[in-house]
């Protein structure tokens, strides 16, 4: 069987030199390239056309693809054949659940290690897919307060939170997620509500303690 080639995309290069060190192990993969946006990695996949796609979940400052929810959609509409793996530090359930939903091959847990990306990547090569245990919501129980909370937003509810932490306003958010600015303000207060935060100071500081959003 030949080579599995594998595209990179992270906004931080020293994840990318990681990530690449530790696929490059394995002779059976071959990094074929890396980008550091979501146009970058667009105009990548048109041209080296990988076999599966390693993605961070959050990479601001992109008008064209945006990032998180709205690139993975993109991606999955428009390239089918490729797997995706999300890396990310999100644990929110009601997103992860919706990414598996949308037909991502996996999510990797950046601060549980990048090992597992050899696992998934041999269990393409070896089956032709990677079997992954969706999230279990019961599993909150264990994590921290401010985790608990995160826990309880919808998708588009922690999607514009993390617009928001990223330094985004509430215009702009509405202009990359294609929405009103009344529909944002509505998820925005709702997403308040649900944290038990009164201003955008609080929502901030609660968003750097839980450091979700890096």
């Amino acid at each position: 069987m030949p080579q599995m080639k594998v595209l990179l995309a992270d906004d931080h290069p020293i994840v990318l030199m990681g990530v690449r060190e530790i696929i490059e192990r394995d002779p059976r993969f071959k990094v074929v390239g890396e980008a550091l946006s979501p146009s970058e990695l667009i105009e990548k996949i048109s041209l080296l056309r990988p076999d599966v796609i390693i993605t961070d979940y959050n990479m601001p400052g992109d008008e064209h693809y945006g990032d998180g929810s709205r690139l993975v959609e993109y991606l999955r509409r428009h390239f089918p054949e490729p797997r995706i793996i999300v890396l990310t530090v999100i644990s929110n359930p009601q997103v992860l659940t919706w990414l598996y939903e949308l037909g991502i091959s996996g999510v990797i847990s950046k601060s549980s290690g990048l090992e597992q990306i050899l696992v998934a990547l041999d269990a393409f090569y070896r089956e032709g897919h990677y079997q992954q245990d969706m999230p279990d919501e019961t599993s909150s129980d264990a994590l921290d307060d401010v985790a608990k909370s995160l826990s309880q937003l919808t998708v588009k509810e922690f999607e514009v939170l993390r617009l928001f932490a990223s330094g985004m306003a509430v215009g702009e958010i509405a202009q990359s997620l294609n929405r009103s600015i009344k529909t944002i303000s509505t998820l925005k207060i709702s997403a308040m509500r649900k944290l038990d935060v009164d201003n955008d100071q609080a929502l901030l500081i609660l968003c750097l303690k839980a450091n979700l959003f890096t």
